[in-house]
């Protein structure tokens, strides 16, 4: 999100999503158990992601979030968090962190219809459960959008910048035709 602008908000009756703030960075790596998985470990109290799981981790300042068998995307609220992390894994040369905040944007989805949403805009295998992460299409992006839950009732959806405001639009409709119904 632009500093410049405020947050989107989109509101319906069962549903809210707000385009958050929040510092994001990739962390990359060859062996799920090799040194720099150990500075994971040793910075943050927490073993990287299973396959599909999502966590909240460091007294709740971090999520950590499976993307695939080589790469955990962390989110932050804040950036102060992420400048910490960063350079207690510098050190491990089979991984690196690499700062992905100007190219993501999380879209926070909270509400009584987020798997309906969900499943409109990118099918039921896109809906993660709390504890889980979920790599799909949504609303026909060409690029997976990782969509993450770590507590019922709200969502997480990790959107490659260029994308974000053809995902919100595609929001915006599902929730209008929601409302009608």
């Amino acid at each position: 999100m632009d500093e410049q602008r405020p947050a989107e908000r989109i509101v319906s009756a069962d549903l809210v999503a707000c385009v958050e703030a929040m510092a994001v960075a990739t962390l990359r790596y060859f062996n799920r158990a090799g040194a720099f998985a150990e500075s994971v470990r040793a910075a943050t109290g927490a073993t990287l992601p299973k396959p599909l799981e999502a966590r909240e981790v460091s007294e709740g300042h971090l999520i950590l979030a499976w993307r695939s068998p080589t790469e955990t995307l962390c989110i932050a609220r804040s950036a102060a968090p992420l400048a910490e992390l960063s350079p207690r894994l510098s050190g491990a040369a089979d991984g690196c962190a690499v700062e992905l905040t100007g190219g993501v944007r999380i879209v926070r989805l909270t509400g009584l219809r987020i798997a309906d949403l969900m499943c409109r805009l990118g099918g039921s295998a896109s809906v993660p459960a709390p504890g889980e992460a979920r790599c799909s299409r949504l609303a026909d992006v060409p690029v997976p959008v990782l969509a993450l839950s770590v507590r019922a009732g709200e969502a997480l959806l990790a959107v490659d910048r260029a994308y974000l405001p053809h995902v919100l639009a595609w929001i915006r409709e599902t929730l209008l035709d929601f409302d009608a119904a």
